[in-house]
């Protein structure tokens, strides 16, 4: 015998669902996942996001370190970023730290990637993780720690998204940025922001950091890496920094300065390094009272050398160096540093003081090739190397010079505590510590090895 009780409500509950899945009058809907093109809801920051989210990746940085043994207690204090693996039970003496980072495709075919070099530095095991679920190895095609980038190579990988690059000439204080990335390790974190200031200057340990974008989209540990995207989904900058003290207040490496720098990481392996060409020396409170400062602040030009960008621009010796592109210059350590993160075929912007008289003056840095620092080298140290088996080796000093303790046949193995092997690795050695006011020399005579503190 039919029930129906039964039958009644379960054609009650047929047809309220048919009801709520189609309006009356109309066929059922195609379940869809994103909303249409003309939906209010498809803001420009949400077709930004899903054009590039495919094309940013998560990078994880190994570092494997062989007989040391790690605290476990590090676990607790920093529980992922950078992280630790191997706890409970990992082999004593054998121990990996796990960095994690973000990066952004910029060519799917090559699959090159672009990220900080902060993120990978000191790695053994590179791997990137896509959006789509896909994990590859990557290589470190290059880095350069002066502008904290870097570019990795895919291997092995297919069919790669990629972002589209923007100009970052054309950026507008105030108009909507957007930021993604794998914060704490939450993968594709998106941010929004605004363009908050261009053109800034942070200062930490490893140097000075110019021409950067700052955003008030937020920026965490994890972003690193990751891409700055116009409203457009263009890559204008690269995520490198935030300011620990204050909330908002983060900062990108402009894409056109990375794009240089890619440039030349591809092309032969490092960034050219650049000077004006000329001798830059610290003022102290002394001459600073003999020129009329009210502090010691700048660099004094001591020498300007012939057929240089310096010369060139009318700089003169007696002139004082105050700032670069707006950058404060407090001493020599900071000129160097400030060149250091500039990129050929820019003009720089000087703002000098001569007497009583302010000037600013535009020069445009010309490249610091090997040759030109090694002649540097001779006059400044007043010394002469050759290169040998055991590392360059002293052809001549000039008795009366910096460096007349040393003599004929020295080998010097190192220079301000970095190892050298060779004339070459002086030279780079030369070109970091030239400024310097002293340079402690690590020196093997006669089989035996001496520190030697060459004071300029």
């Amino acid at each position: 015998m039919p029930n129906f009780a039964t039958q009644s409500v379960r054609g009650f509950l047929l047809l309220f669902c048919l009801l709520a899945g189609s309006p009356a009058g109309s066929p059922a809907a195609p379940a869809t996942n994103s909303p249409r093109p003309d939906n209010p809801r498809m803001t420009p920051v949400v077709r930004a996001v899903q054009a590039v989210a495919p094309a940013v990746v998560n990078i994880t940085s190994t570092h494997i370190i062989e007989g040391q043994r790690i605290s476990p207690l590090e676990h607790f204090f920093d529980p992922g970023f950078p992280g630790f693996d191997g706890f409970p039970g990992a082999r004593p003496g054998r121990q990996k730290r796990v960095s994690l980072g973000s990066g952004v495709i910029v060519d799917g075919p090559k699959g090159l990637v672009l990220t900080n070099a902060h993120v990978i530095a000191g790695g053994d095991e590179v791997m990137v993780h896509l959006l789509d679920g896909r994990e590859f190895p990557a290589t470190v095609k290059g880095a350069e720690p002066d502008f904290d980038i870097a570019v990795l190579e895919i291997k092995g990988a297919r069919d790669l998204p990629a972002v589209r690059l923007g100009d970052s000439a054309d950026i507008m204080p105030g108009e909507t940025v957007i930021a993604i990335g794998n914060p704490f390790g939450f993968n594709h974190t998106v941010t929004t922001g605004v363009v908050s200031a261009l053109g800034r200057t942070i200062r930490n340990d490893g140097g000075v950091f110019t021409d950067l974008i700052q955003t008030d989209a937020a920026i965490n540990p994890g972003n690193s890496g990751g891409p700055l995207l116009n409203i457009e989904g263009g890559l204008i900058g690269i995520n490198t920094a935030v300011d620990a003290r204050a909330e908002g207040i983060g900062f990108a490496i402009p894409i056109n300065k990375a794009r240089r720098v890619t440039a030349d990481l591809m092309g032969q392996g490092r960034v050219a390094p650049l000077w004006l060409g000329l001798m830059a020396e610290d003022l102290d409170s002394r001459m600073s009272m003999a020129l009329g400062l009210r502090e010691a602040r700048g660099v004094l030009v001591g020498a300007v050398f012939e057929n240089t960008p310096a010369a060139s621009a009318g700089i003169t010796p007696g002139d004082i160096i105050e700032s670069i592109n707006a950058t404060p210059v407090r001493d020599r350590r900071d000129y160097i540093n400030v060149l250091r993160n500039q990129t050929g075929g820019e003009s720089l912007r000087l703002n000098l003081r001569r007497g009583e008289k302010n000037l600013t003056l535009d020069v445009t840095p010309a490249p610091f090739d090997d040759a030109t620092a090694q002649k540097l080298m001779e006059r400044r140290w007043s010394l002469w190397v050759r290169e040998s088996r055991q590392g360059p080796v002293i052809q001549s000093v000039r008795p009366d010079g910096p460096a007349a303790f040393l003599r004929k046949g020295d080998v010097i193995i190192g220079v301000g505590g970095a190892r050298i092997k060779n004339v070459a690795e002086l030279i780079q050695a030369f070109r970091k510590e030239r400024l310097a006011g002293q340079v402690l020399l690590q020196v093997v005579r006669d089989g035996r090895g001496y520190y030697a503190r060459l004071v300029l």
